[in-house]
């Protein structure tokens, strides 16, 4: 199996692979068209990207059956495009949680004590304690978290340590869950801004989080509050954020925004972060040794189960809900050319075989498969299939 790695990934991992028998190709600096480029020569069975944008032409162009994005989101890959061609796309969904959270934290205490001015004014020479001797503090202010996955949970014990109550708002959070992880439960994103000093944002990019926190969400907050971002840029409102700013006193740490750098290095240009009271840092969220070695100990782990095993861990493209309509349930003797007349005969009818399993019982000379329809077959067809084959057992239909 050929892996071609288009971004920066461990020596470990890249070594880990050749001993499995993988051949790799490794090129951290591939970007547009010479990743395109690179894919359709290398004959890659499978990519491996961090930040780096794959497109519908870069899937066209090879023959890869596997994406995986080393790394949580994968908003950077077109999902739909590779669906559309049967290319299984998988994640790391986790590894990086508690770098996240860290930073995340690291932003809210650089807010709350201005450590940045303070840094910057140490490096100019320009002492000003009557100044930054000035901080609200943490403890006892309430922190509320947009999204409560992976991430936001480990948010949760490092509030506790600073003495923040916390409450959250997420679309999958109930009652009774927000009971065992000690949070209160908001009926919607807006509460959560009304009630919180502090709120932290993570929750994934999806059709309906984009702009999630708008005008109204940020009309919601208290003034002087903290707002923080290291999850999507896409999921915030940034001219309604910028207008929080100006007006409201609104004090934002950023590890995300609109038009940030596709390469390692380069210039920003969003002003927002000449705004007083805004710091950002450069996309760095899991951006620690441990998360990278967990990312890519799980890259490695997906990759080798497909290779062995035929099967991608973490896919995020497999149908939640079959388009199958019904289920064709045979039992059968273990024999060859069974299976085929089966198809042949409901391909003749004009039946999609949506997906299918089959099942071999102790001593293999009996099995079981199971064959989801997009609609009914006919009786005549059923009583067709069953006299098919001597090998038939039995067959049922059942409608989903």
């Amino acid at each position: 199996m050929k892996i071609l790695i288009a971004d920066k990934f461990p020596a470990e991992g890249r070594a880990r692979l050749m001993q499995a028998g993988c051949e790799v190709v490794y090129d951290a600096e591939l970007k547009d068209g010479s990743l395109l480029e690179a894919i359709r020569d290398s004959g890659a069975d499978v990519i491996v990207v961090r930040s780096t944008v794959i497109t519908a032409d870069m899937l066209e162009a090879g023959g890869a059956s596997l994406i995986v994005r080393a790394g949580a989101g994968y908003n950077n890959i077109d999902v739909k495009a590779a669906s559309a061609r049967g290319i299984f796309v998988a994640n790391c969904p986790g590894k990086n949680s508690i770098a996240v959270a860290e930073l995340a934290f690291g932003l809210i205490l650089a807010l709350d004590r201005r450590l940045t001015d303070n840094a910057v004014d140490m490096k100019r020479g320009v002492w000003n304690k009557k100044e930054y001797s000035k901080a609200r503090g943490l403890f006892g202010r309430t922190l509320g978290l947009i999204g409560l996955g992976r991430i936001g949970q480990e948010m949760i014990p490092r509030a506790a340590a600073f003495g923040m109550p916390v409450i959250a708002w997420s679309r999958s959070l109930t009652e009774d869950r927000a009971q065992k992880l000690g949070v209160q439960l908001k009926e919607s994103p807006a509460e959560v801004a009304a009630d919180a000093d502090v709120i932290s944002l993570h929750i994934a990019l999806k059709d309906e989080t984009r702009n999630l926190c708008d005008e109204r969400f940020f009309a919601a907050m208290r003034p002087g509050a903290f707002f923080v971002n290291t999850a999507r840029a896409e999921v915030v409102d940034h001219a309604a954020l910028e207008h929080a700013v100006r007006e409201k006193g609104i004090r934002a740490g950023l590890d995300v925004f609109p038009g940030e750098p596709s390469s390692g290095a380069g210039s920003v240009e969003d002003k927002i972060f000449q705004l007083d009271g805004v710091i950002g840092t450069h996309h760095i969220g899991a951006s620690t040794d441990q998360a990278q070695q967990a990312i890519s100990d799980e890259t490695v782990r997906i990759i080798l189960e497909y290779k062995d095993r035929g099967h991608a861990p973490n896919v995020v493209n497999i149908a939640r809900k079959s388009p199958a309509t019904h289920l064709l349930v045979v039992r059968h003797f273990d024999r060859v050319g069974v299976l085929a007349e089966v198809f042949t005969r409901l391909k003749a009818d004009g039946i999609n075989v949506q997906e299918t399993e089959n099942v071999v019982f102790e001593g293999a000379q009996a099995a079981i498969v199971s064959i989801h329809l997009d609609q009914a077959p006919s009786e005549n067809l059923l009583q067709s299939i069953k006299a098919s084959s001597n090998d038939i057992i039995e067959l049922s239909l059942l409608a989903l």
